[in-house]
This record gives C-alpha cells, structure tokens and sequence, in this order.
C-alpha cells in the first residue's frame, strides 16, 4: 500500500459501524417528546437536533457519549420559566418522565443540564432548549436554584462545515485521525476542543487546504508539531463558530510532541516495511497494517489481543502507572529513574492516578518484542483482568523492547488508558 492507499483505509476505519442502531434511538426518543410537548405530534424527526461531535460529523467508531438537542416551544420556555422554585428542574424532569414512556426499562436520569439516556456502550444527553432570534439555544442549569444558559451548536456546525468544504474535506478527517491519536494515547481531551485545535491548525496553514491522502503523513506530521508548540500557560481557546470558550482538560504537550517525533521517522522511513508500527504508535490497531507484512514482521504473534477489539474506546479521564523495580540486594528505584534496565529484575506495575470513579474494571497488557521474544516465542500480547489490586508483578527474564499498558473499563467503554515501555539490557 502506498501513502494514499493506507491513509484514505485508515480514515475509512473510522467510521461509525453502529450508525443505523444511534439513529433509531435518536427517533424514537424524539418522538416520545415530540408527543409529550407538542401535543400527541407523531415526528420521530421534528423539533430535534443532533450536536457534539455526532452532530459535527467529527465522531470516530467507538464514540460513547452523543448529544441531542430538543427545542422546546415558546410557550413552554414561559411556562418553565415563570416557576418560583427552579423551574429548570421540572423541565428535565418532565423530559425524563417522557422517554421514560418508550425506554421504561433503560437507565434515565437528570444530570443537572441534561437528560443522560444510558444504553449499552453509548448515551445519549438529551438537552431541551429554547431556540432563540440570533440561532442560539436557552437550556436549562438546574444547580443553584435554577437559570438558563446559552449554547451556540447551530453556528459550530456551520462554520465547520463550511470550512471543510474550503479544506477538501480535509478539516474534518483530521478531527477524526485526531480522536483516534487521542484514545490510542489516552489523552484526556473533549471533542470540541480537538475540533478547535483542528479548525485553527488548517486556518493558519493554507497549504494543506488542498492536502490529498498522497502527503496526509505530512499534514499530521505539521499538526502535531503545532499542537506540541500551543502555549502551556493557555487555559482556553475559542470555538469555531460560537466563539464560546473551551477548556484543556488536561496537558496535551508531551503526547502530541512524541506524535510528532514518531510522524517524522515514519515519513523517513516510508518505503520501509516498518513503517505501518511507527503509525501504530500513533493511531493504534485502527491504523492499517498489510497482512501480508505484518505477518512477516518481527513481532507478529497471531495471538495478540487489542482492547479496541474487546471494547469501544473513548478517553474521558487521566490515568497514569509507573513500574517500581526491585532486585535482592539493591534498594528499590522507580523505572523512569533507571537509564538502563538489566534482566533478572521484579518489576511492579502500579496506578499512580486514575480519575474514573468507580465502580470500573482494571485490564493489562504486556506485549514482547525483539527477536529473543520471537525465538522463545513469548511475544504474549493478551489483554490480561485484573487480579483487585490494580498492580501487575512482572520479571525482566530478557532483553528486548517491552511494553505494559493498563485500561479502566466503565459502563463497556474503555475511558482511560496509559503505556509504560520497558527496554531491557543485559
């Protein structure tokens, strides 16, 4: 496969396979309102709007939180408004009562600004909102006693929409191969964010407006470089279209520099078999990979397992592990210390930080790599439970490139993630 030929099949996997199952339960719940609030209106489509990343079309497969935006009338906005005690309460709670009536046996619950529809691997936020004279939306803050904010999802979808067309639909498949680097790393970052970084990336760097999949290595390569030089110190950018402020969620810096750096070699090493790992440690399994060589490649195992195979993945939270080693007779230092790791060490995988409240599942993976892995034919690679303690006990048995991943599983979805690599010498 050439540069083309992979980056058109990598965008190609990142389309939502569950898209017929999202848009029915988007219908069926619009319908349930529509005949609560517009009296007995039999629309599955009307007064309903899908927003987020779903509703921008920057949503990559695996997407587990989608929102939708239901206008309610005039005359209920007054209604809801008009209430002494926190009439904003009372308009969640009647829209929950509503599509309490089609999904009676699914979990619905009031989130303070929206209804949270939880389904298997996915929820839907269900916001009412008033629309307003200038396209903006009044929804409703019951904390405090109760007010009306302002969302503006009408103008972020035009105005991205309008600049990918500008951008050879290349806007939006950025925001798309960005998610992706997102959840293979476990970058704690919102979708709007990303769409915003993308959007200003692409206004500052005209040449890529005619970007083809032929040099898209080269479009990531000079995005992430810009995304590692953004200002520590900023707290906040302005969103396409609403210019409405969003927040970092966490340092994005360092990730983004290692993409980068990995971007550059594989653009170096482009006619090289290798090639298709180095992207890998970018994108993930969701990058693709000849069979034909990654079964000739020097750590292919048949047997290795991938979480995004097991679970749809969506980074919400930071986790962070480190790895102390230990050995009889020297006193125990932490694996970042330590320039240079001999065999025959205990090493001690732990979590350091992990936002996910519980309840959640810990998994491991410890994959091998080097040819003393292949010819003992211990590449492992299995996506391994935990055993309650969130700590996994390995040996430094021989050298090579090594690698342990840990994820947090909540609800069916892999919402966190981190990687420790673990190079051993003799």
């Amino acid at each position: 496969m050439n540069t083309s030929e992979t980056f058109k099949t990598f965008v190609d996997n990142l389309k939502i396979s569950n898209k017929d199952d999202i848009s029915y339960k988007y219908n069926r719940i619009t319908k349930a309102l529509n005949k609560s609030f517009y009296n007995e209106l039999d629309s599955s489509t009307i007064h309903s709007l899908q927003v987020g990343s779903y509703g921008r079309k920057t949503a990559i497969d695996g997407i587990s939180d989608l929102d939708m935006i239901f206008e309610i009338s005039d005359a209920d906005f007054k209604k809801y408004d008009s209430r002494k005690h926190n009439g904003q309460s009372d308009l969640l709670q009647d829209t929950k009562k509503s599509i309490q009536k089609t999904y009676s046996n699914t979990d619905i619950r009031g989130d303070g600004q929206v209804v949270v529809v939880d389904f298997n691997n996915y929820v839907i936020e269900v916001c009412p909102a008033n629309l307003q004279s200038d396209n903006s939306y009044k929804y409703p803050d019951s904390k405090n006693g109760g007010s009306w904010k302002i969302t503006k999802p009408r103008q972020e979808i035009s105005e991205l929409n309008s600049f990918n067309q500008t951008t050879s639909q290349n806007l939006k498949n950025l925001c798309k191969m960005t998610r992706t680097w997102k959840n293979k790393n476990g970058v704690k970052m919102g979708g709007l964010l990303i769409d915003t970084f993308c959007y200003n990336f692409l206004k500052e760097n005209e040449n890529h407006h005619s970007s083809t999949y032929s040099n898209y290595d080269e479009l990531v390569r000079d995005f992430f470089q810009y995304m590692s030089e953004l200002s520590k110190e900023q707290k906040f950018w302005y969103a396409p279209g609403s210019n409405q402020k969003v927040y970092k969620k966490s340092d994005f810096h360092s990730k983004a520099k290692k993409a980068f750096n990995n971007a550059v070699e594989a653009i170096d090493k482009k006619e090289n078999k290798t090639v298709y790992g180095i992207w890998r440690k970018i994108y993930g399994y969701k990058f693709p990979y000849p069979k034909e060589i990654l079964e000739n490649s020097e750590n292919y195992t048949d047997s290795e397992e991938f979480i995004e195979n097991q679970y749809p993945v969506d980074i919400k939270y930071n986790l962070n592990i480190d790895c102390l080693v230990k050995q009889q007779g020297f006193r125990d230092d932490l694996l970042s210390r330590i320039k240079i790791l001999r065999s025959t060490k205990k090493l001690k995988f732990y979590i350091t930080e992990n936002e996910v409240p519980q309840p959640y599942q810990v998994k491991w993976k410890v994959k091998n790599l080097g040819p003393i892995a292949k010819r003992r034919n211990m590449f492992r690679g299995q996506i391994l439970n935990d055993k309650g303690k969130e700590i996994r006990n390995e040996n430094s048995n021989f050298n090579g490139e090594h690698y342990v991943e840990c994820y947090i599983i909540k609800n069916g979805v892999c919402v966190a993630t981190d990687r420790i690599d673990v190079p051993i010498s003799m």
